[in-house]
Parts: C-alpha cells; sequence; structure tokens
C-alpha cells in the first residue's frame, strides 16, 4: 500500500493512503484551481472533479403570502379568483426568499421542493348560505388543474348579516417550476362577499417551502 507522506520541521508527519481495499478501478481525482472560502467543503461530481461548496443553512428558505386586496363578491359556484392579489406589505409583516410569482391567479413557484400551501377566507352574506367553501388546485403539466384540498363554512344570517371562514391547506411537490403551478377558487349557493383588505390578511393564501423534493 502506497502513500504520500508530509513530514512536519517537528518530527511528526501527514499521510495520504490508498484505499483499505482494493479499487475496482483506477480512481483520478482533481483538485481545484484555488482555495474555498471559510467553511466550505470539497464536493465531487461523481467523475473525479472536486469543487469547493458551501453547506446548507438549517431552517427554511422560503416563506411568502399574498392576500385579496378588495372585497370579491361571488354569485357563482367553482370560480377562480384571477385578479387583486398582492404580496403582503404592511408594516411589521415580512417574507424569507425568493417568493412566488402570481398571474391572473395562477401561483409559480420559485424552485422545485416540498411546499405547503394553505388558503383561508373571511367571507360575509346578508342571506344564509347554506355552504361556502375553498379551494386549492394544482396542475403539474402547465394546463389540467386538480383538486387537492377543499373546505367549506355555512353562514347563518339572523339579522342584518353574518360572517364565515374556512381554511384549507395541502403538501405540494414541485419538481418542476414550468409546469408545477397552483390557483385558488371559492364555490357556494348564493351571493356572498369573500373580504379583502390592502392592510390585513383577510382572504389570503401562504406559501412555505419545507425541504427538497
Amino acid at each position: 500500500m502506497s502513500n504520500i507522506k508530509l513530514v512536519h520541521s517537528g518530527g511528526n508527519s501527514v499521510s495520504l493512503t490508498t484505499p483499505t481495499n482494493n479499487p475496482s478501478s483506477n480512481v483520478t481525482f482533481k483538485l481545484p484551481q484555488s482555495d474555498g472560502s471559510a467553511n466550505q467543503v470539497l464536493q465531487t461530481d461523481g467523475n473525479g472533479n472536486l469543487s469547493w461548496v458551501s453547506l446548507p443553512t438549517g431552517g427554511l428558505s422560503m416563506a411568502d403570502q399574498w392576500r385579496l386586496t378588495t372585497d370579491l363578491v361571488g354569485s357563482s359556484p367553482n370560480t377562480f379568483i384571477t385578479s387583486n392579489w398582492e404580496r403582503v406589505d404592511t408594516a411589521g409583516q415580512g417574507t424569507l426568499g425568493t417568493g412566488m410569482s402570481e398571474s391572473s391567479g395562477v401561483f409559480t413557484f420559485p424552485s422545485t421542493g416540498i411546499y405547503k400551501v394553505d388558503f383561508q377566507f373571511n367571507a360575509y352574506s346578508t342571506s344564509s348560505v347554506r355552504y361556502v367553501g375553498a379551494r386549492i388546485q394544482v396542475t403539474t403539466d402547465n394546463n389540467t388543474y386538480t383538486i387537492v384540498s377543499d373546505s367549506s363554512d355555512g353562514i347563518h344570517v339572523p339579522a342584518t348579516s353574518s360572517w364565515g371562514t374556512s381554511q384549507t391547506s395541502s403538501l405540494i411537490d414541485v419538481t418542476n417550476t414550468s409546469n408545477v403551478k397552483v390557483k385558488f377558487n371559492y364555490y357556494g349557493i348564493g351571493s356572498v362577499t369573500f373580504a379583502g383588505s390592502s392592510t390585513q390578511n383577510r382572504t389570503f393564501v401562504t406559501f412555505v417551502r419545507l425541504g427538497d423534493t
């Protein structure tokens, strides 16, 4: 077994040696051209090329919230919310990392991974409504959407008007940011107003990236 032995001026040495077992073939490791930054480690590309990389940091890398900015009057079932979305921006609110992007109610993820998606609405009506609900719909081909989460509530009006709320959530496996997207719809019977605000979260969605896919 051969080795490279580096002797210190004090007499002790450091050695690089071959593996304990005979390799299945000759192996060559190509070192980087320069030193890395503090706390970086060597990484191989699987072909013997070594490079310096930073270790992933712990904790969540992305958290984002969007809300409906104005009241939305809904009288038709299964209607998507396609406008009046904004990222939360009231003093004291914030986001983490690169957030979502939105176009006509379709939300695109910034990177692949497993995401927790929450959708909550607050709604009111001047007449009793047997049910009003919230749905999260997902596409994996950037075309056909499927309901992956659904919840509903009823609004009983004993006097002038009453409120109802509903919340639904799902874990979304984003394997491809071009194909996997989400959008949100409400449904119900009767005329219902979904509450919006540009300063408070009344009808809103939350996105949190939990980890790699």
